[in-house]
Protein backbone atom coordinates (compact mmCIF):
# COMPACT_ATOMS: atom_id res chain seq x y z
CA UNK A 1 0.00 0.00 0.00
CA UNK A 2 1.24 2.83 -0.84
CA UNK A 3 1.55 6.13 1.52
CA UNK A 4 -1.89 7.02 3.10
CA UNK A 5 -2.69 10.29 3.36
CA UNK A 6 -2.56 11.43 7.84
CA UNK A 7 -6.00 10.07 9.39
CA UNK A 8 -8.19 12.97 11.34
CA UNK A 9 -7.75 13.19 15.40
CA UNK A 10 -11.09 11.82 15.63
CA UNK A 11 -10.23 8.99 13.33
CA UNK A 12 -7.30 8.33 15.08
CA UNK A 13 -8.90 8.40 18.45
CA UNK A 14 -11.69 5.93 17.24
CA UNK A 15 -8.94 3.49 16.12
CA UNK A 16 -7.40 3.40 18.90
CA UNK A 17 -10.17 2.72 21.18
CA UNK A 18 -10.91 -0.11 18.99
CA UNK A 19 -7.30 -1.22 19.30
CA UNK A 20 -7.52 -0.33 23.62
CA UNK A 21 -9.47 -3.27 23.73
CA UNK A 22 -8.02 -5.72 21.19
CA UNK A 23 -4.88 -6.69 23.86
CA UNK A 24 -3.54 -6.07 26.90
CA UNK A 25 -0.68 -3.51 27.90
CA UNK A 26 1.62 -6.00 27.54
CA UNK A 27 0.71 -6.87 23.43
CA UNK A 28 0.30 -3.03 22.93
CA UNK A 29 4.31 -2.72 23.78
CA UNK A 30 5.33 -5.73 22.15
CA UNK A 31 3.42 -4.60 19.52
CA UNK A 32 4.79 -1.29 19.79
CA UNK A 33 8.31 -2.61 18.87
CA UNK A 34 7.44 -4.78 16.42
CA UNK A 35 6.16 -2.05 14.19
CA UNK A 36 8.91 0.81 14.99
CA UNK A 37 7.00 2.74 17.03
CA UNK A 38 8.10 4.21 20.26
CA UNK A 39 6.02 4.92 23.04
CA UNK A 40 6.91 8.03 25.35
CA UNK A 41 3.33 9.27 26.03
CA UNK A 42 3.25 8.78 29.89
CA UNK A 43 0.10 7.72 29.73
CA UNK A 44 -1.15 4.18 31.02
CA UNK A 45 -4.78 3.91 29.83
CA UNK A 46 -4.06 1.74 26.91
CA UNK A 47 -6.17 3.63 23.70
CA UNK A 48 -4.92 6.97 25.39
CA UNK A 49 -1.07 5.54 24.72
CA UNK A 50 -1.90 4.07 21.52
CA UNK A 51 -3.79 7.74 20.53
CA UNK A 52 -0.26 9.45 21.30
CA UNK A 53 1.87 7.46 19.63
CA UNK A 54 -0.13 7.03 16.52
CA UNK A 55 -0.25 11.09 16.30
CA UNK A 56 3.04 11.47 17.09
CA UNK A 57 3.69 9.07 14.23
CA UNK A 58 1.50 10.80 12.07
CA UNK A 59 2.99 14.41 12.57
CA UNK A 60 6.60 12.84 11.92
CA UNK A 61 5.61 11.03 8.47
CA UNK A 62 3.24 13.14 7.44
CA UNK A 63 1.11 9.87 6.78
CA UNK A 64 -1.05 6.95 8.04
CA UNK A 65 1.09 4.38 7.26
CA UNK A 66 2.90 2.95 10.35
CA UNK A 67 -0.84 3.48 12.22
CA UNK A 68 -2.39 0.71 9.39
CA UNK A 69 1.23 -1.56 9.59
CA UNK A 70 0.10 -1.97 13.69
CA UNK A 71 -3.14 -2.53 12.76
CA UNK A 72 -2.09 -5.71 10.74
CA UNK A 73 0.22 -7.07 13.11
CA UNK A 74 -1.92 -6.34 16.04
CA UNK A 75 -4.97 -7.51 14.72
CA UNK A 76 -3.40 -10.61 13.08
CA UNK A 77 -5.59 -13.44 12.75
CA UNK A 78 -3.81 -16.05 14.40
CA UNK A 79 -3.71 -14.13 17.78
CA UNK A 80 -7.19 -14.45 17.69
CA UNK A 81 -7.12 -18.83 17.15
CA UNK A 82 -10.27 -20.44 19.25
CA UNK A 83 -11.73 -16.85 19.11
CA UNK A 84 -12.99 -16.23 15.89
CA UNK A 85 -16.03 -14.06 17.94
CA UNK A 86 -13.80 -11.32 19.32
CA UNK A 87 -11.70 -11.55 16.41
CA UNK A 88 -15.00 -10.63 14.17
CA UNK A 89 -16.10 -8.07 16.81
CA UNK A 90 -13.08 -5.84 16.42
CA UNK A 91 -12.58 -6.21 13.13
CA UNK A 92 -16.45 -4.89 12.54
CA UNK A 93 -15.57 -1.86 15.07
CA UNK A 94 -12.75 -1.29 13.15
CA UNK A 95 -14.08 -1.48 9.76
CA UNK A 96 -16.86 1.04 10.76
CA UNK A 97 -14.02 3.06 11.04
CA UNK A 98 -12.05 2.84 8.31
CA UNK A 99 -14.81 2.38 5.73
CA UNK A 100 -15.25 6.30 5.92
CA UNK A 101 -12.09 6.59 4.71
CA UNK A 102 -12.00 4.23 1.82
CA UNK A 103 -10.51 1.27 3.76
CA UNK A 104 -11.22 -2.08 4.93
CA UNK A 105 -9.98 -4.73 6.93
CA UNK A 106 -10.03 -8.18 5.84
CA UNK A 107 -10.82 -11.99 7.16
CA UNK A 108 -7.62 -12.59 5.86
CA UNK A 109 -5.60 -9.83 8.20
CA UNK A 110 -5.03 -7.25 4.64
CA UNK A 111 -6.15 -3.77 4.43
CA UNK A 112 -7.29 -2.96 1.42
CA UNK A 113 -9.16 -0.34 -0.65
CA UNK A 114 -12.65 0.03 -0.72
CA UNK A 115 -15.62 2.39 -1.71
CA UNK A 116 -15.43 5.08 1.01
CA UNK A 117 -18.80 5.15 2.60
CA UNK A 118 -20.62 8.37 2.60
CA UNK A 119 -22.45 8.40 6.58
CA UNK A 120 -21.97 6.25 9.13
CA UNK A 121 -25.17 4.23 8.65
CA UNK A 122 -23.70 3.12 5.20
CA UNK A 123 -20.38 2.39 7.13
CA UNK A 124 -21.66 0.40 10.07
CA UNK A 125 -24.19 -1.29 8.06
CA UNK A 126 -20.93 -2.53 5.21
CA UNK A 127 -18.69 -3.23 8.52
CA UNK A 128 -21.54 -5.53 9.91
CA UNK A 129 -20.80 -7.93 6.68
CA UNK A 130 -23.37 -9.26 3.88
CA UNK A 131 -24.16 -12.87 6.15
CA UNK A 132 -24.99 -10.65 9.04
CA UNK A 133 -27.24 -8.34 6.98
CA UNK A 134 -28.98 -11.46 5.77
CA UNK A 135 -29.66 -13.17 8.98
CA UNK A 136 -32.63 -10.89 9.99
CA UNK A 137 -34.18 -11.28 6.85
CA UNK A 138 -34.74 -14.77 7.49
CA UNK A 139 -32.55 -15.80 3.89
CA UNK A 140 -34.12 -18.85 2.74
CA UNK A 141 -31.16 -22.42 3.64
CA UNK A 142 -31.19 -22.79 -0.12
CA UNK A 143 -29.12 -19.62 -0.94
CA UNK A 144 -26.86 -20.47 1.60
CA UNK A 145 -26.75 -24.06 0.27
CA UNK A 146 -25.41 -22.49 -3.08
CA UNK A 147 -22.81 -19.81 -1.96
CA UNK A 148 -21.64 -20.44 1.76
CA UNK A 149 -18.00 -21.22 1.31
CA UNK A 150 -17.87 -17.57 -0.95
CA UNK A 151 -19.77 -15.49 1.38
CA UNK A 152 -17.18 -17.05 4.63
CA UNK A 153 -14.45 -15.69 2.33
CA UNK A 154 -16.27 -12.37 2.01
CA UNK A 155 -16.22 -13.11 -1.92
CA UNK A 156 -20.05 -11.60 -2.77
CA UNK A 157 -19.34 -11.29 -6.72
CA UNK A 158 -19.12 -15.02 -6.18
CA UNK A 159 -21.73 -15.45 -4.12
CA UNK A 160 -24.10 -14.36 -5.79
CA UNK A 161 -23.04 -15.63 -9.51
CA UNK A 162 -23.11 -19.12 -7.00
CA UNK A 163 -26.70 -18.41 -5.65
CA UNK A 164 -28.19 -17.29 -8.39
CA UNK A 165 -27.22 -20.98 -10.59
CA UNK A 166 -28.13 -22.61 -7.76
CA UNK A 167 -31.32 -20.97 -7.96
CA UNK A 168 -32.08 -22.34 -11.88
CA UNK A 169 -30.28 -25.51 -10.06
CA UNK A 170 -33.27 -25.66 -7.69
CA UNK A 171 -35.95 -25.74 -10.92
CA UNK A 172 -34.28 -28.12 -13.03
CA UNK A 173 -34.35 -30.44 -9.60
CA UNK A 174 -38.37 -29.84 -9.03
CA UNK A 175 -39.20 -30.17 -12.47
CA UNK A 176 -37.42 -32.28 -14.03
CA UNK A 177 -36.56 -30.24 -17.33
CA UNK A 178 -32.55 -30.20 -18.25
CA UNK A 179 -32.41 -26.65 -19.93
CA UNK A 180 -31.17 -23.16 -18.22
CA UNK A 181 -32.13 -19.83 -18.54
CA UNK A 182 -35.27 -18.38 -20.38
CA UNK A 183 -35.96 -21.31 -21.89
CA UNK A 184 -35.92 -22.98 -18.79
CA UNK A 185 -38.41 -20.35 -17.39
CA UNK A 186 -40.42 -20.20 -20.21
CA UNK A 187 -40.62 -24.19 -20.75
CA UNK A 188 -40.94 -25.19 -17.11
CA UNK A 189 -43.66 -21.91 -16.34
CA UNK A 190 -45.62 -21.77 -19.18
CA UNK A 191 -49.21 -21.24 -18.47
CA UNK A 192 -50.47 -23.67 -20.96
CA UNK A 193 -48.41 -26.54 -20.46
CA UNK A 194 -46.53 -25.54 -16.91
CA UNK A 195 -44.36 -28.27 -15.26
CA UNK A 196 -44.59 -26.21 -11.93
CA UNK A 197 -47.27 -23.94 -11.05
CA UNK A 198 -47.15 -21.03 -8.42
CA UNK A 199 -50.69 -21.18 -7.97
CA UNK A 200 -54.08 -23.32 -9.73
CA UNK A 201 -53.96 -20.86 -12.60
CA UNK A 202 -58.34 -20.88 -12.27
CA UNK A 203 -57.92 -17.00 -13.11
CA UNK A 204 -56.85 -14.28 -14.96
CA UNK A 205 -54.90 -12.90 -11.48
CA UNK A 206 -53.57 -16.21 -10.94
CA UNK A 207 -52.44 -16.61 -14.40
CA UNK A 208 -51.00 -12.88 -14.26
CA UNK A 209 -49.48 -14.09 -11.00
CA UNK A 210 -47.64 -16.82 -12.26
CA UNK A 211 -46.49 -15.23 -15.50
CA UNK A 212 -45.31 -11.83 -12.90
CA UNK A 213 -42.98 -14.39 -11.27
CA UNK A 214 -41.47 -16.60 -14.32
CA UNK A 215 -40.75 -13.21 -15.50
CA UNK A 216 -38.66 -12.29 -12.23
CA UNK A 217 -36.87 -15.37 -12.67
CA UNK A 218 -35.92 -14.56 -16.40
CA UNK A 219 -34.85 -11.35 -15.08
CA UNK A 220 -32.29 -13.14 -12.16
CA UNK A 221 -30.44 -15.06 -15.77
CA UNK A 222 -30.70 -11.87 -17.43
CA UNK A 223 -29.73 -8.81 -15.26
CA UNK A 224 -27.57 -10.72 -12.44
CA UNK A 225 -26.51 -14.17 -13.46
CA UNK A 226 -25.29 -13.08 -16.81
CA UNK A 227 -23.74 -10.22 -16.19
CA UNK A 228 -21.97 -11.38 -13.64
CA UNK A 229 -20.80 -14.66 -15.74
CA UNK A 230 -19.43 -12.17 -18.35
CA UNK A 231 -18.77 -8.65 -17.10
CA UNK A 232 -14.87 -7.58 -15.16
CA UNK A 233 -15.37 -8.21 -11.28
CA UNK A 234 -14.17 -4.74 -11.13
CA UNK A 235 -17.28 -3.40 -11.83
CA UNK A 236 -19.08 -5.09 -9.11
CA UNK A 237 -20.79 -2.70 -6.17
CA UNK A 238 -20.24 -5.10 -3.22
CA UNK A 239 -22.23 -5.63 -0.28
CA UNK A 240 -25.37 -3.26 -0.63
CA UNK A 241 -26.25 -5.21 -4.06
CA UNK A 242 -24.87 -8.77 -2.75
CA UNK A 243 -27.58 -7.86 0.08
CA UNK A 244 -30.15 -7.64 -2.44
CA UNK A 245 -29.69 -9.37 -4.99
CA UNK A 246 -29.53 -12.81 -2.29
CA UNK A 247 -32.79 -10.99 -0.79
CA UNK A 248 -34.09 -11.54 -4.43
CA UNK A 249 -33.25 -15.04 -4.76
CA UNK A 250 -34.45 -16.07 -1.44
CA UNK A 251 -38.00 -14.70 -2.03
CA UNK A 252 -37.43 -16.71 -5.52
CA UNK A 253 -37.10 -19.72 -3.60
CA UNK A 254 -39.62 -19.45 -0.79
CA UNK A 255 -41.88 -18.99 -3.93
CA UNK A 256 -40.35 -22.11 -5.87
CA UNK A 257 -41.19 -23.85 -1.74
CA UNK A 258 -44.59 -22.93 -2.94
CA UNK A 259 -44.70 -24.49 -6.35
CA UNK A 260 -46.96 -27.49 -7.24
CA UNK A 261 -45.42 -29.84 -9.76
CA UNK A 262 -47.82 -30.59 -12.43
CA UNK A 263 -48.12 -35.07 -12.44
CA UNK A 264 -48.44 -34.93 -16.34
CA UNK A 265 -44.57 -34.80 -16.98
CA UNK A 266 -45.30 -34.69 -20.71
CA UNK A 267 -46.47 -31.16 -20.40
CA UNK A 268 -49.73 -31.75 -20.53
CA UNK A 269 -51.71 -29.09 -18.02
CA UNK A 270 -53.38 -28.98 -14.93
CA UNK A 271 -55.86 -31.53 -16.16
CA UNK A 272 -53.44 -33.58 -18.00
CA UNK A 273 -54.33 -34.35 -21.95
Amino acid sequence: MSAHPPFDFGTVEAIAKVLGEAGSGTDISRYFQLSALIDESGETTKWRRLNSVFLKSQATTKSANQILAFIRSFLVPSRFVGKRDEFEHHRGELNAILILRGLEYGKDGQLRYTTQAKTLDEAEARAQGVRNMLAPRKTHSEVYKYCQPELMQENYFHAVFEACKGLFQRIRDLSGVDADGAILIDKVFSVEKPFLAFNTLQTETEKSEHKGFAQLLKGCAAAIRNPLAHGPKILWQGETDAVDYLTLISMLHRKLDQCVKIPNLSGGGLHGS
